[in-house]
């Protein structure tokens, strides 16, 4: 069986829309890994703007022990002098072994290099902001992509019902699927997404403590379409995992006596009771960890809120579930 095709040496990917501007990215990477036949071609990301003149330079050298990897460059809009004419000579002259993917925002000082780094040899990838007819087409082919057939009018009443932003748009159409066994129609979508019923942090916790994976990641994916704020998740999150840890091991509770010393409503008690009998002291300190890791990311330690809640809900639900905490 042959190899895929290698990707250009030099990828220019051009354009604001921060998901649009991942895949790029991520379809290039794959395509370099699969053709070199190693999964684990090694990924090298550095900003632009925290990286030093003689670190760039050893980056795009050819290794001395034939070691080929990606070097992905972002932030070049607003990098200095030094750093451009770098990327420009390995435009110019590329290093064998070495595929590097420029990510620019088409804004900046440095506009210009948008039209010029072309004309020396880098392929363009665009990334800019969808609108109308081009949105259609994304859901359109986001669906054929995993394998189902839609109708104009379900992706015109889910960009309605969603709205444009892409990640929301390309998570809501997985869900659908996931949901539908890829049947989705109008009624499907009105189904799951018109009415906008309220879906509070409370739901998606209970479920995820319950081990329900699909579920939880559904309600979280849902909570955050319609605005819930992530931070309020992820409180919400933490303070079911804090209140298991609580009465783990804490030996004969009465939840009318103990209300007031666990600071729970007695009815609330009794069901921290209940579930906590299903967790072990390994199982809360894993999930501990998780929603700590996620209250950080929520704060301002991640580059994706969305996507940190997300991955927290569904690696607690694992961890409930009795299985190892997975992306």
């Amino acid at each position: 069986m042959n190899r895929p095709e290698h990707p250009a040496p030099i990828n220019l990917i051009v354009g604001g829309d921060d998901f649009l501007a991942e895949r790029r990215r991520q379809g290039i990477v794959d395509q370099a890994r699969a053709a070199s036949g190693d999964p684990n071609l090694p990924v090298e990301m550095r900003k632009a703007s925290e990286l030093s003149a003689p670190e760039l330079a050893e980056l795009l050298s050819p290794s001395l022990f034939a070691e080929d990897r990606i070097v992905v460059v972002t932030g070049v809009e607003d990098t200095g002098k030094e750093i451009v004419g770098l990327l420009e000579q390995a435009i110019k002259d590329p290093a064998d072994g070495v595929v590097l993917i420029i990510v620019h925002t088409g804004k900046g000082r440095n506009k210009k290099l948008v039209d010029s780094w072309p004309k020396l040899g880098a392929v363009v990838f665009q990334a800019g902001a969808l609108k109308g007819r081009e949105q259609l087409a994304f859901i359109d082919q986001e669906f054929r992509s995993q394998g189902a057939r839609v109708t104009r009018e379900v992706c015109e009443l889910l960009l309605d019902v969603v709205g444009s932003d892409l990640r929301q748009l390309a998570s809501a159409i997985s869900q659908l699927i996931a949901d539908t066994d890829g049947h989705v129609d109008a009624a499907a979508v009105k189904r799951y997404y018109q009415g906008k019923a309220e879906v509070s942090g409370f739901e998606v916790a209970d479920y995820a403590i319950a081990g329900n994976v699909r579920a939880a990641v559904a309600l979280a994916r849902r909570a955050l379409q319609l605005g819930v704020a992530p931070v309020l998740l992820a409180s919400t999150l933490s303070s079911g995992i804090a209140d298991i840890a609580k009465v783990a091991g804490a030996g004969n509770i009465n939840s009318r006596r103990d209300a007031a010393k666990f600071g729970m409503a007695p009815w609330k008690l009794d069901k921290t009771i209940r579930t906590a009998r299903r967790w072990t002291t390994p199982m809360i300190a894993q999930a501990v960890q998780i929603t700590a890791e996620l209250d950080a990311g929520v704060k301002g330690h991640s580059a994706d809120p969305d996507f940190a809640v997300e991955d927290a809900v569904r690696k607690i639900a694992y961890v409930a579930g009795g299985q190892p905490a997975r992306r």
